[in-house]
């Protein structure tokens, strides 16, 4: 560690030195290695080429004056992206690692189809559909990756949910792909998935078509 502190105190006296040495026409002169080359990592071949182009505005600039955020702006731009990783190939080449969001469910918007991803992001669908639940109402997506953290910690299986409905009360309807329907309340969410897995461990209960869980203290099951 000692050794790269040393040598980044060096580099920074030896610019020093030039910028004190160098008058500016002098220095504008000087002829820094341009970016010439972009390493993207991550995604299918359509969506790095894409990137790659996007990236392209940069070609101009010399990578050692070249700012993270300048790059952060076009990768962000990408709703496809979780997160992501740059790094600075001297002298002339920029790496992007990039981890690619999941698609959590399927939602309809302004007559368009699109993928939630765990970013919070809305994506267009481009290729086949993902089986994937499919959000009815006027989603927020805050309160859905909520239900869904509360669905991954009380281990109800996602794969079987086939549709989930909200209400502007804030409430979750639940359908699972055979037909049962879990009416939730609006608050106390981990207590009613406290509840369905006692249920669902439960043999005498599996012929129920809804397991209502609105009222506290009051489970209503109905054939």
């Amino acid at each position: 560690m000692q050794i790269q502190i040393n040598r980044k105190i060096f580099i920074y006296i030896f610019f020093f030195l030039i910028l004190g040495t160098y008058n500016n026409k002098k220095f504008s002169n000087l002829n820094f290695p341009k970016i010439n080359s972009y390493e993207i990592i991550g995604l299918s071949e359509l969506e790095n080429n894409q990137i790659n182009k996007d990236l392209s505005i940069l070609q101009n600039q010399s990578l050692f004056f070249l700012k993270k955020s300048q790059v952060s702006q076009i990768i962000n731009s990408h709703k496809v992206i979780e997160k992501f990783f740059v790094f600075k190939k001297y002298p002339s080449n920029l790496s992007v690692k990039i981890e690619k969001t999941n698609f959590l469910a399927f939602i309809k918007k302004n007559g368009k189809d699109y993928y939630l991803g765990t970013n919070g992001n809305l994506i267009q669908v481009q290729e086949n559909k993902v089986d994937l639940p499919f959000l009815f109402g006027d989603i927020e997506i805050a309160e859905f990756l909520k239900l869904k953290k509360i669905i991954d910690e009380y281990n109800f299986n996602y794969e079987d949910i086939k549709n989930l409905y909200y209400f502007k009360s804030k409430r979750w309807d639940i359908e699972t792909k055979n037909g049962l329907i879990i009416k939730l309340p609006i608050k106390k969410l981990e207590a009613s998935f406290e509840i369905l897995s006692k249920i669902f461990n439960k043999r005498e209960f599996n012929d129920f078509k809804i397991i209502d869980l609105r009222q506290d203290n009051l489970v209503i099951l109905n054939g």
